[in-house]
């Protein structure tokens, strides 16, 4: 088994591309390792190594950010993790278990149901591939007096360069085609 490193944006973060589907159904984010041991045979393993903070699946790949340490002494830990899990052919998701419920439900105006459609639309078709790419993800929390609050995941939680994303490519995308929007904000 060949697996694939690719850095992202954010230096605490490589996406690990293991050749195969990882997380069928979207995305999905291990903060602690209470909740990789509960949800993620695979998170699990990820987040016994030390110096491991999260860990986060996409369609096709693993995004691990690291705590503490420098990759060249986390990156083979890491490799063994995925490739032996990989090769045992244990689930990557626990049988029973479910995604976290995010925390905070969306929030809008009924009279902005149309403008959030729009901004949906355009986050699922535009952003979040292009987010996919560096191994995060955004998702749509909320529309409120102009501004569109959205959570970052991944490789896009804590990034250096995550301001100048959402100022400077998501913002200046969303007022294109949805002048009602005035700015973004990461919740």
């Amino acid at each position: 088994m060949f697996i694939q490193t690719e850095t992202t944006p954010n230096p605490a973060t490589l996406k690990f591309l293991p050749g195969r589907v990882v997380y069928e159904d979207g995305a999905t984010e291990f903060l602690t390792a209470d909740d990789a041991l509960a949800r993620s045979p695979l998170a699990a393993k990820l987040m016994a190594v030390p110096g491991v903070a999260s860990v986060f699946f996409g369609f096709d790949f693993v995004t691990v950010t690291k705590r503490d340490g420098d990759w060249a002494h986390l990156k083979p830990s890491i490799l063994a993790a995925i490739m032996e899990h990989f090769m045992s052919g244990a689930p990557v998701m626990a049988p029973s278990s479910a995604a976290p419920a995010e925390t905070g439900e969306e929030f809008f105006a009924d009279g902005d149901a149309e403008i959030v459609a729009t901004v949906k639309e355009l986050l699922e078709t535009r952003v979040r591939p292009a987010v996919a790419q560096d191994g995060g993800d955004i998702t749509f929390r909320g529309f409120r007096d102009g501004t569109v609050y959205l959570n970052m995941r991944g490789s896009c939680s804590g990034c250096p360069s995550s301001t100048a994303t959402l100022k400077h490519g998501i913002q200046n995308l969303l007022r294109h085609f949805v002048p009602e929007v005035e700015a973004v904000e990461a919740v």
